[in-house]
This record gives C-alpha cells, structure tokens and sequence, in this order.
C-alpha cells in the first residue's frame, strides 16, 4: 500500500480482528483521517480509535478488492496455502 494515494474523508476497506475473538476476522469500511497526534501525517478511523496508516497495513480501495483478499487468505483458496 502506498500512503499517498490516500487523503482524509477517503473510506477504505481493512481486515479487522474481533479482540474478543481472535481467530475471527471479517472486512471493515474505515475512514482515513489526519491523525490527531501527528497532523502532518495520515490515520484510519476504525470504531471510535485511530490507527496510524502505514505500509505494514493491508488496506484496499474497493470492498471488493478486500473481499477477494479475505477470501483468498481465509476462504476456501486458503487451502491451496497448505499444499
């Protein structure tokens, strides 16, 4: 992912884990927002908490590019991972 093809107001698309459930994850829309600690810089907006937004972070333009990588990573294309 490269950063500066996101501005603030831009809504994206990233896996987020359940905390109370690890193994469960699903695709979230989230908000990208200028960061609150660090103005000159960029933060997701996911249920009430921001997340710096850096390359280390699997974020997708489209639901459905996210649902492509969702269901490559944990569907069934999955398994072809394990052969």
């Amino acid at each position: 992912m490269d950063n500066q093809y996101y501005q603030a107001g831009d809504i994206v698309y990233v896996f987020y884990r359940n905390p109370h459930t690890q193994d469960v994850a699903n695709v979230q829309a989230a908000a990208v927002v200028n960061n609150p600690q660090k103005e000159d810089e960029l933060a997701l907006f996911l249920y009430e908490t921001y997340y710096p937004l850096s390359n280390e972070m699997a974020v997708y333009s489209t639901e459905e590019e996210a649902n492509q990588a969702y269901n490559y990573y944990y569907g069934n294309d999955s398994e072809r991972l394990l052969q």
